[in-house]
C-alpha cells in the first residue's frame, strides 16, 4: 500500500488541497468537528471546500500533516494487518455515509418545520385579524390590539413573541421533529428538551413539541422532555385534522389572542 493512501504529505496537499477531506474521512471525523474553531483547524476548511489554500495557512500544512498522521497511525495500529487495505478503503465511505445520513435527516427536519409553520400561518390568516406576512414571520394585531409574532427560528424551530414597545418577548417555543423512525424518537425528545430549556432561559412560559408519536410513547417522551407542556402528533398536524390538530389550533389561538 502506498504511504500517501494512509498518511498525509505536505507536497500532496499543496498540489491538491481538497484531498485533506480524504484524510479527515479516514479519521472518521465530521466536517463540523474537524473544522470547529476549538480544534484550531478552521483555516484549512477552504482547502476541502474550494481547493484553495488560504493566505497564511500554507506554512502550517506540515503541522497539519503531522497532527493527522499521529492520529491516523494510532488508529491504524489497532487494525489487523491482514485487513488493513480493505479497512482503509472502507473507512472514508463509512464516514461519508454517516455525513450523508445526517444531511438527509436535517432536510427532513427542515421540511417538517416549514410544513407545520405554513399550516399555523393559515390558521392565523383565517382568523380575520389584521396581519403582515414577510415569509419567515407573520405579525398579527390580536383582539386586544397587541402585536404578536409567529416566526421561524433556529432554536426553537418556531416561536411566538409578543411585541411590547420596541421589544419582543418570547412567549411560546415550538419544537418540530419530523423524523418517523421509532428507534430515534426518544433522542428527538431529548433534543426538544435542550431547546426548550434554552427558550425557558429567554423567558418563554409555553413549550410545545410536535413529533411522531403515539399514546404508548408519551410516558417515556415526557420523561425525556419534562419541560414540554403540550405534545402533538405530527401526522395529525400535517393532515390538519384529529384531536392533536384541534388542540394545537386552540393553543395557538390562545397564545396569540386571536
Amino acid at each position: 500500500m502506498r504511504d500517501e493512501l494512509v498518511f498525509a504529505v505536505p507536497s500532496a496537499l499543496r498540489a491538491s488541497p481538497s484531498i485533506v477531506g480524504y484524510y479527515r474521512l479516514l479519521l472518521g471525523i465530521s466536517q463540523k468537528q474537524f473544522y470547529a474553531t476549538s480544534a484550531g483547524l478552521s483555516q484549512f476548511k477552504s482547502m476541502e471546500d474550494r481547493g484553495v489554500i488560504r493566505k497564511g495557512a500554507d506554512a502550517d500544512i506540515p503541522d497539519l500533516c503531522r497532527a493527522m498522521n499521529d492520529a491516523i497511525g494510532a488508529f491504524l495500529a489497532a487494525i489487523p494487518t491482514g485487513t488493513l487495505r480493505a479497512d482503509v478503503e472502507q473507512l472514508p465511505l463509512i464516514t461519508l455515509g454517516a455525513q450523508a445520513d445526517g444531511s438527509w435527516r436535517n432536510r427532513i427536519g427542515e421540511r417538517a418545520t416549514l410544513e407545520v409553520y405554513n399550516a399555523l400561518k393559515q390558521v392565523i390568516i383565517a382568523s380575520g385579524q389584521s396581519y403582515t406576512d414577510v415569509g419567515a414571520s407573520l405579525t398579527v394585531t390580536n383582539s386586544s390590539g397587541r402585536e404578536v409574532v409567529i416566526a421561524l427560528s433556529p432554536d426553537p424551530d418556531v416561536e411566538i413573541r409578543e411585541r411590547l414597545g420596541d421589544r419582543d418577548y418570547l412567549r411560546a417555543a415550538i419544537e418540530i421533529k419530523g423524523g418517523s423512525d421509532n428507534a430515534n424518537v426518544h433522542n428527538r425528545a431529548g433534543e426538544a428538551e435542550k431547546s426548550h430549556q434554552k427558550a425557558k432561559g429567554r423567558g418563554a412560559n409555553a413549550f410545545w413539541t410536535i413529533i411522531a408519536c403515539n399514546t404508548t410513547d408519551l410516558p417515556l417522551l415526557r420523561a425525556e422532555s419534562p419541560t414540554t407542556q403540550q405534545w402533538f402528533a405530527i401526522d395529525e398536524v400535517r393532515a390538519g385534522k384529529g384531536n392533536d390538530w384541534d388542540n394545537l389550533v386552540a393553543q395557538l389561538r390562545l397564545a396569540m389572542g386571536i
